[in-house]
């Protein structure tokens, strides 16, 4: 290395990650099955860039670590500015609009891709992360919240979480709204306490119901000292929406599950806010689609009415959706934990019209693919040897790369993957190399080999289970565990029995 050259350290940035193939792989087939269930309820695919107009994005990120940074930004040559999406509903609402007279309404689409938060990261909160969302726009009945609120759950299930584990809450931002209204935060003037009230609510899984009693109040400190400052309502007004989310704790488990949702219901009209406009509305939408899901077949097991749901973002309008996962695992400390949301959204219907004259009507989902990958990997659905890698034809004699290649191109020919060694190694190098590419069988052809036609296939797999069994080396070469003999006319037939076995 010359003496003068600097060397630069390999780091990624904070808040993102690398992918190697296994991830990768578990992510399309995750995203495979989810397509499956959203076209089988009629939702079609659409795309758009990763990039738009910031305003056409607007202001709706709830985070206030960065004020007004929430996006990554740039300014093109001609002065716009642009900004990487941060989720993909803002996007698709400058879609409809701007094709809006040749799509059908109301216009069902799904969509999935990377979006990007400039957001201080943090465990479990990463700058960029995938999404996969499905909407249904033009369409003001509640039935079409209650049709994307069966849809998570169906998917939930296709992804392989038993029903049990998961559940679909559904809240009304109208009922929260006319509660705010009601403790004097209504209009727009009182925006950014609203949303601190919001954002206090939301944390009420993680804090318990005297956590958000302080961050409805003075503001709450942390364990490391740090201070979160509060909505500084008063005690009249925390205790209105206190007794709010604490109809939430019905018990979901009951024997009339029907009822219990019924009888929350009963108790958010019965409340002092029942004469509130805004919340008789909220609760109207919410038994519209309590009555849809029922008679749909999705019981209190998989979907219910839950007051404590709110989503952080502020484009949301009417019924909220949140997807939890109720197992638990250990988090950094080892202590065990619900794992929570992996997906959510809601009615944003003054979304689409901030480009047309007229309000639209749009409700949908969207669902955390990378946070969800790791839910499945916890839940032992997603396995990290479950990805096989190429079969390897291994190097004897370099003068004979040409018949070596024949064989790959044979092996390529009969669908199945395979690969030439292109290093310089020698035998055992090779064998180690098809080790780490996880490869079903190696195809080793030496001079003698050549000379009786044959080649030696070897089960990476079988072999490594029947050498754990012998004895000591000259055993192994006499054995020669997992590895057969076969004409070469039968290479393609000897692998694929060992490539079409099922695993374990």
């Amino acid at each position: 290395m010359p003496a003068d050259k600097t060397l630069i350290k390999p780091r990624l940035p904070r808040g993102l990650a690398d992918r190697d193939a296994g991830q990768i792989r578990a992510t399309e087939a995750m995203v495979a099955k989810i397509r499956g269930v959203y076209e089988r309820y009629g939702f079609e695919p659409v795309e758009t860039p990763l990039i738009e107009y910031t305003e056409a994005l607007g202001k709706f990120l709830p985070d206030q670590d960065r004020p007004n940074e929430g996006v990554f930004s740039f300014q093109d040559d001609d002065e716009a500015w642009l900004s990487l999406r941060y989720d993909l509903t803002a996007p698709l609402a400058r879609y409809v609009a701007e094709n809006y007279e040749r799509l059908p309404k109301p216009y069902r689409s799904y969509r999935y891709g990377w979006v990007f938060r400039n957001e201080k990261p943090g465990p479990g909160r990463f700058r960029q992360f995938m999404q996969f969302d499905a909407d249904t726009v033009g369409a003001s009945s509640p039935a079409a919240d209650a049709e994307i609120c069966m849809m998570a759950a169906d998917t939930l299930e296709a992804l392989g979480i038993p029903r049990g584990q998961y559940v679909i809450k559904v809240n009304s931002r109208k009922v929260l709204d006319g509660v705010m209204e009601a403790i004097g935060l209504g209009g727009p003037e009182n925006a950014g306490r609203r949303l601190t009230v919001l954002r206090a609510i939301d944390k009420l899984d993680r804090l318990g119901i005297e956590g958000v009693r302080l961050l409805l109040g003075p503001g709450r400190e942390d364990e490391s000292g740090d201070f979160t400052k509060g909505a500084g309502l008063d005690q009249t007004g925390i205790d209105l929406l206190v007794d709010l989310l604490q109809t939430s704790a019905i018990d979901s488990n009951a024997a009339d599950g029907d009822r219990t949702d019924l009888q929350l219901l009963a108790e958010m009209k019965m409340s002092t806010l029942g004469n509130n406009p805004t919340v008789v509305e909220g609760v109207g939408e919410l038994e519209d689609i309590w009555e849809v899901v029922r008679q749909g077949g999705y019981g209190i097991d998989r979907i219910r009415i839950d007051p404590s749901v709110v989503r952080g973002l502020e484009y949301y309008t009417g019924p909220v959706f949140e997807a939890e996962l109720l197992f638990q695992i250990p988090n950094e400390k080892g202590q065990p934990v619900v794992f929570g949301s992996v997906g959510g959204g809601g009615r944003y219907d003054g979304l689409v019209g901030r480009f047309m004259k007229d309000d639209v009507p749009a409700t949908g989902f969207s669902i955390g693919v990378s946070r969800l990958q790791a839910a499945l990997t916890a839940l032992g659905q997603i396995k990290a040897g479950d990805v096989s890698g190429p079969v390897v034809v291994t190097v004897m004699d370099r003068a004979r790369l040409g018949d070596y290649q024949r064989m790959v191109t044979t092996l390529r020919n009969a669908g199945i993957a395979a690969e030439l060694y292109l290093g310089e190694s020698g035998m055992r190098a090779q064998l180690k190399y098809a080790d780490r590419r996880n490869a079903p069988a190696v195809i080793i052809q030496g001079g003698d080999e050549l000379a009786r036609g044959v080649v030696q296939v070897k089960d990476l797999a079988a072999g490594k289970v029947a050498a754990a069994a012998i004895a000591g080396h000259e055993q192994w070469k006499e054995e020669r565990p997992g590895q057969v003999e076969v004409p070469e006319s039968d290479l393609v037939a000897a692998v694929r029995k060992i490539v079409d076995a099922p695993a374990g």
